[in-house]
C-alpha cells in the first residue's frame, strides 16, 4: 500500500506543477497580447509600427510557446522518472545493502553466545596495492585490523568475528570501521567504509525518495553500493 500511496503522491505532485506551469504560462501569453494589441490600437499613424517590428513581436510569442511546450514535456519525462524510481526503490524492500557509513555493531546470540556483528564492506576507487581495515571501538581503540595485498577497484564486502587481535571476543557493543589503501608507490587511495543496513520501506519526503532502514536511517537510491 505505501508503493502504491508514493507513486500516486509523485503522479499528483507531478501534476499539480503541471497544471501551475500551464497557468503561468497561459497568463504570460495573454499579457503579451494584451501589450501587442494595445501598441497597434496607440501607435502613431504617422509612425506606425514597421512589419519587422511586428514580426519581431510575433516571434516572442512563439518562442513563448515553444517554452511552454518544452516544459511540459520536461514535466513529463519528469513524471516518468519519478515512477520508474519508486518501482525500482519497492523492488529493494526487505532487501540488505551496504551504502556509505562506519557504524557497526557487535551482539551476542542468548542461546549460544556466538558473536555476530553488523555486516560492512569496503569502496576502493581505484586500484590498491595494500589495503588496511581497522575495526576500533567506542574511544578509538584498534580492536582488530586485516590487510589485503593488490585488489583492484571496486566494492567488497567484509565480515567480522568479534574476536580481537588477541582471538579474545569483544564486548557487545558500537564499534567503526576505517579503511586506508595505498597503491603500488605508497600513494593513497581513495576509499569508503560501508555498512550494512535493512530496507523496510520507501517513503517521499522533502529531499526526494528516500529508502528508510530498519534501524531508522533514512538513505538515498545513489547511497546504495551494493544489494546483498
Amino acid at each position: 500500500m505505501s508503493t502504491v500511496n508514493d507513486v500516486y503522491g509523485s503522479n499528483a505532485a507531478s501534476a499539480l506543477a503541471n497544471a501551475q506551469t500551464k497557468n503561468l504560462m497561459g497568463d504570460t501569453q495573454d499579457r503579451f497580447l494584451t501589450l501587442l494589441v494595445t501598441q497597434l490600437q496607440n501607435q502613431d499613424p504617422l509612425n506606425p509600427m514597421d512589419n519587422a517590428e511586428v514580426t519581431s513581436q510575433i516571434a516572442q510569442l512563439s518562442m513563448v510557446n515553444g517554452i511552454r511546450g518544452l516544459n511540459n514535456t520536461l514535466l513529463a519525462l519528469s513524471g516518468q522518472m519519478d515512477m520508474s524510481q519508486s518501482l525500482q526503490a519497492a523492488g529493494l524492500i526487505g532487501k540488505d545493502v551496504l551504502y556509505p557509513g562506519e557504524k557497526i555493531s557487535l551482539g551476542s546470540n542468548p542461546d549460544t553466545g556466538a558473536k555476530t556483528a553488523t555486516a560492512f564492506g569496503i569502496n576502493l576507487m581505484s586500484d590498491a596495492a595494500k589495503t588496511k581495515v581497522s575495526i576500533l571501538d567506542s574511544t578509538g581503540k584498534v580492536v582488530r585490523e586485516y590487510e589485503y595485498e593488490a585488489q583492484g577497484a571496486g566494492i567488497y564486502p567484509l565480515s567480522w568475528d568479534g574476536l580481537d587481535a588477541a582471538g579474545a571476543p569483544a564486548p557487545d557493543g558500537a564499534y567503526a570501521v576505517q579503511v586506508a589503501a595505498s597503491d603500488a608507490d605508497g600513494k593513497p587511495v581513495s576509499a569508503e567504509a560501508l555498512t550494512a543496513g535493512h530496507i523496510n520501506s520507501i517513503a517521499y519526503t522533502s529531499e526526494g525518495l528516500k529508502l528508510n532502514l530498519a534501524l531508522g536511517q533514512k538513505i538515498s537510491l545513489l547511497d546504495i553500493r551494493q544489494v546483498m
